[in-house]
């Protein structure tokens, strides 16, 4: 039980299901390098059988304590009546993260498919060595079955506009999913509003769209739809510093992600929340979220 939380795995069935799971690794981990240390003492001084058995003792007692812990804080798992099909299309390697994580995690873990698009590598807001890993790392600890990082000029997409929209049409084709989730068109960066059209053209038959909140929305961004994220905020903090050659930048902060899914949370009358905008939604596609 307590290798689920101390491994640190970008596998869904380990630390990723457990809330606050990085501060609980901490804290496991100080306690057991304080026994640790406690033990080689008794190895090597010799301290007498009682205090020896005292620090047999705190060892057992700990490790019953931190195990049935990290039961209890276990996110739940979820019942559903029909497993569905997410596609999520993204412009940068770093945005299903920051806008939609947690309810990608939650989706997955309620055993529906997500799988992701992104349109670039990102190469030119940092590495484009490092970017496309980093986001496959992401996406594999939320518990995406795919992830297609595309290399379609990044700060350019409107250029290729109509490549975008075959490159999202094959994947609506090939995954048939019941809902997409792309960029908002109220959102000030080039690429994410041209994203959102060449998705919107993609699925012009589609009958669920929905818009997801990335950093750099406008004030016009008007959710009217709203996931309970509560137990997943800790997902989306975790997945979004994989993306470690965007640390630094204000909105990939903790604290940032944490208030804004506090924010749309009092929105929703939740504690935790994720906000989208629908463009149109059957509402026997989406289900229970």
């Amino acid at each position: 039980m307590l290798a689920y939380i101390l491994r640190n795995a970008k596998q869904p069935g380990y630390g990723r299901l457990v809330r606050d799971a990085r501060a609980m690794r901490n804290a496991i981990g100080a306690t057991y390098l304080a026994l640790l240390a406690l033990n080689l003492w008794c190895l090597l001084a010799d301290p007498g059988t009682l205090t020896k058995e005292l620090v047999t003792v705190a060892t057992l007692t700990a490790t019953g304590a931190w195990g049935l812990l990290v039961t209890r804080r276990r996110i739940p798992a979820r019942t559903i009546a029909q497993r569905r099909k997410m596609l999520a299309v993204g412009a940068h390697p770093d945005d299903l993260e920051l806008a939609c994580g947690a309810t990608l995690a939650k989706l997955v873990d309620a055993r529906h498919e997500v799988r992701g698009l992104i349109m670039s590598h990102g190469e030119r807001g940092g590495n484009p060595g490092a970017r496309p890993g980093e986001a496959e790392i992401g996406a594999t600890y939320i518990g995406l079955t795919q992830l297609n990082v595309l290399d379609f000029p990044d700060t350019k997409l409107e250029s290729v506009g109509n490549d975008m929209v075959r490159a999202i049409e094959a994947a609506i084709k090939e995954f048939q999913p019941d809902v997409i989730l792309t960029h908002s068109a109220h959102d000030q960066h080039q690429d994410h509003y041209a994203v959102h059209k060449a998705t919107l053209r993609a699925a012009r038959a589609h009958h669920s769209i929905l818009c997801f909140e990335s950093p750099s929305v406008t004030r016009d961004f008007d959710p009217s739809l709203f996931v309970d994220v509560d137990g997943y905020v800790d997902v989306k903090v975790e997945a979004v510093l994989f993306h470690q050659d965007q640390a630094g930048k204000p909105y990939m902060t903790p604290e940032r992600v944490r208030s804004m899914a506090s924010f749309r949370g009092a929105q929703a009358k939740s504690r935790n929340a994720e906000a989208f905008e629908p463009v149109r939604l059957l509402g026997s596609a989406i289900g229970d979220l």
